[in-house]
């Protein structure tokens, strides 16, 4: 079989840093080929190599036998290579077939583009590949799943023979994924070489044809994907011995924290985003919020945390140990006892220009164990940094210079965990997607702190898109249909069919569909 990447040697140092070391690597034509590593493991720098977004410090590389020199994106597009990236580079105010042709008009100067010859020549691909979508549709109507069909349709229209996929399923719905590998099939059996990075190793085993293990900037391992075990493949990764699902002994709950009654969400449009949701959650429980993302989740988030758009309406009834939630900005939701994990962490969780060890304590800068004088104590940010990046193993090298986002996604998340799950007197945790863009040996970390929370008598209302997190974690489960809960799974239930999973699964997924 015919090689479509070879990388020989391939370093890459930002500074004394090295994110690369020594790469060696082929891919060969019509394969789905995925890399996988721990966050900051070095894949994202690697493909963004082959990308041409970054030079290499040292090394070579050779498209279809060909030796190749990339100063730019534009140089690797002209030979073959497309890449779509895990956040989307869509314009929401132009349309689908404007933004698949955009920096590829083919057109001269002052001259109209044609239209109806580019919405046939779209039309054409998406039927051969299944993407079906109309190219008339302005991207902001779109869902995640089609707007990620259009980045795919860009590069089949800049006729990409090689697809690099980055983290493409981290926003997606199960659905949207199961449909998303249909394609990535489709892709390489009408040969077309795809390399996917994901840290989702259920993913891997279930699309791919072979699998690099990246580690610390390396290459650990290569192996056809039939060959080995998703717990085979975590430990390459990690280096250690994984657990792949936490120890979650009985709950004990105690008294009611958190009542919600008849809550409603109608938009200033006039939608009703939220239908007389009903639910409790006790100190010392987990609960759980199952569903398909766009159900009413983020509206939920939004009412418990004082962050409801203007001109929204909300309804009902939201109490915290028996005082009213609703109407409350963020500060004083935080100051009842409420700590946060937003689903979304760069717009509503930290600050990527301030350095790791004030974003370790944000939300608790007015403390005075913090301070000295009128300014901030060093000694207390150094050594509350020390302490945090420690327990939850979070990879950063000078946590009062470094910024927080040079970080790898997954230490951007361990950070705010690490900050929510430490503010004094907590009586309620809100984690909304937690794992989100994050690998296994740190979901393994992550949970194991959310059940230590959950001992200590917190009570937690957890909202994942990922059911398996949801069966692994919570005491009760609700599952969110259209604004409401359309069904609960009490505490017997769970701790019953969490032995049965893929069953659980199947059942969990009728009510949220």
């Amino acid at each position: 079989m015919s090689i479509a990447v070879q990388l020989n040697g391939i370093s890459k140092k930002f500074g004394t840093f090295a994110a690369n070391s020594n790469i060696s690597l082929s891919i060969h034509e019509h394969t789905i080929h995925a890399l996988v590593g721990e966050n900051g493991a070095g894949k994202s720098t690697l493909t963004k190599i082959i990308y041409g977004m970054y030079r290499p410090t040292s090394g070579d590389i050779s498209i279809h036998g060909k030796p190749v020199h990339f100063s730019s994106p534009r140089d690797a597009i002209n030979a073959g290579i497309g890449m779509v990236h895990q956040h989307f580079m869509l314009v929401p105010t132009l349309t689908v077939a404007e933004n698949i042709m955009l920096g590829n008009e083919q057109t001269g100067l002052f001259r109209r583009l044609d239209m109806r010859k580019i919405n046939e020549t779209i039309r054409t691909h998406a039927g051969n590949t299944g993407l079906d979508i109309n190219p008339d549709l302005p991207v902001d109507n779109l869902s995640v799943g089609e707007e990620q069909r259009v980045e795919v349709l860009k590069l089949l229209c800049h006729d990409a023979s090689i697809l690099i996929f980055d983290e493409p399923t981290a926003v997606l719905t199960p659905a949207e994924t199961d449909r998303l590998f249909e394609i990535l099939r489709s892709l390489r059996d009408k040969g077309k070489t795809i390399v996917l990075i994901t840290h989702k190793l259920d993913e891997v085993l279930a699309v791919a044809d072979m699998v690099s293990v990246m580690r610390k900037g390396e290459i650990v391992g290569t192996m056809e994907a039939a060959s080995v075990t998703k717990t085979e493949l975590a430990n390459i990764m990690v280096g250690r011995n994984v657990l792949l699902r936490v120890t979650n002994p009985p709950a004990s709950p105690g008294k009611t924290v958190l009542d919600v009654r008849s809550l409603g969400f109608r938009t200033q449009n006039g939608d009703n985003r939220l239908r007389d949701l009903t639910f409790s959650i006790r100190a010392g429980e987990i609960y759980g919020i199952a569903g398909v993302e766009g159900n009413g989740q983020s509206e939920l988030l939004q009412a418990l945390w004082g962050l409801s758009p203007a001109g929204s309406v909300l309804s009902g009834e939201v109490t915290l140990d028996g005082k009213t939630l609703l109407g409350k900005t963020p500060a004083e939701i935080a100051f009842m006892g409420v700590s946060h994990i937003p689903e979304n962490r760069l717009r509503h969780a930290v600050i990527l220009d301030y350095p790791v060890s004030e974003n370790l304590i944000f939300g608790r800068h007015r403390e005075t164990s913090f301070h000295k004088g009128i300014g901030f104590s060093k000694d207390a940010l150094e050594n509350n940094s020390k302490k945090l990046i420690s327990e939850y193993d979070i990879r950063c090298a000078e946590p009062s210079v470094q910024s927080i986002g040079a970080l790898s996604g997954g230490n951007q998340q361990k950070v705010v965990l690490a900050r929510e799950l430490n503010r004094p007197a907590i009586s309620l945790l809100i984690l909304a997607q937690p794992t989100r863009g994050v690998d296994i040996g740190a979901i393994e970390i992550i949970h194991h702190k959310i059940i230590e929370a959950r001992m200590k008598g917190i009570a937690i209302l957890l909202i994942s898109s990922e059911l398996e997190e949801i069966i692994a974690l919570s005491t009760r489960i609700g599952c969110l249909f259209n604004g409401s809960i359309r069904h609960e799974f009490d505490q017997e239930a769970t701790s019953f069919k969490r032995k049965e999973e893929d069953d659980f699964r199947r059942e969990i997924g009728l009510y949220i569909t």
